[in-house]
C-alpha cells in the first residue's frame, strides 16, 4: 500500500493540525492521544513516510529502526512511566487494528493497564 500523505500523522507533521508534542527530534514526534485510553497515552511516529511496521522495517535501515525504538524507550522513561510499566502496542495493517496508515507507537501507562487482548 502506497503512503497516504492526507493522512491525520503527514498533516500533523507538516502543521497542518494541532497535537500537544510531548517530544520531538529530527527524526521522531511523540503526543498525546486525543482519545486516551490510560492516564498516560501518548503515540510516537517517525517522521519519514510509512505506512506500518512492515513498511519501516523492509524499507528503513537498522539504525534508522533502532533509533525509533531506542527514543520510544527514552520518551516512557521522560514520562515516569519505567518505574511501575507501561505497555506498547503497534497495530499493523486492517486485521492489527491499525487506523491510520503511518507506523505509530502508542505508549500507555499512568495505571495498571491490564490483561493482554484477548484473541478469538
Amino acid at each position: 500500500m502506497p503512503y497516504d500523505t492526507s493522512n491525520i500523522f503527514a498533516r500533523i507533521l507538516r502543521g497542518e493540525l494541532p497535537a500537544t508534542k510531548v517530544y520531538e527530534d529530527d527524526h521522531v514526534l511523540a503526543f498525546n492521544d486525543v482519545a486516551p485510553k490510560a492516564p498516560v497515552h501518548v503515540l510516537v511516529i517517525p517522521k519519514q513516510p510509512f505506512v506500518s511496521m512492515d513498511d519501516f522495517s523492509r524499507i528503513a535501515g537498522p539504525e534508522e529502526v533502532g533509533r525509533f525504538f531506542k527514543t520510544v524507550g527514552e520518551i516512557a522513561r521522560e514520562l515516569g512511566l519505567a518505574e511501575n510499566g507501561y505497555r506498547l502496542i503497534l497495530n499493523i495493517g486492517g486485521h492489527g487494528g491499525q487506523e491510520v496508515p503511518h507506523i505509530h507507537v502508542h505508549i500507555l501507562g499512568g495505571r495498571p493497564i491490564g490483561p493482554m487482548v484477548m484473541v478469538r
